[in-house]
């Protein structure tokens, strides 16, 4: 699915990035893909997708 309509980014892309890299923030997972924010709607996605891929768990604000 694209969960980044800008850079036309798709979760799997993401979570590919995030397990070989390691990212440790949104930025660095742009950079792993060679993009950059745009907008920045995406930006809450990927850092679900990273707590997922690390174990997290996000608590409700």
């Amino acid at each position: 699915m694209i969960i980044c309509s800008c850079n036309v980014l798709t979760d799997q892309a993401v979570r590919s990035a995030v397990e070989a890299e390691r990212p440790s923030s949104t930025s660095q997972v742009y950079g792993c893909l060679r993009c950059s924010p745009k907008c920045g709607r995406c930006a809450v996605t990927i850092r679900r997708l990273m707590d997922e891929a690390f174990g997290r768990a996000r608590s409700a604000s």
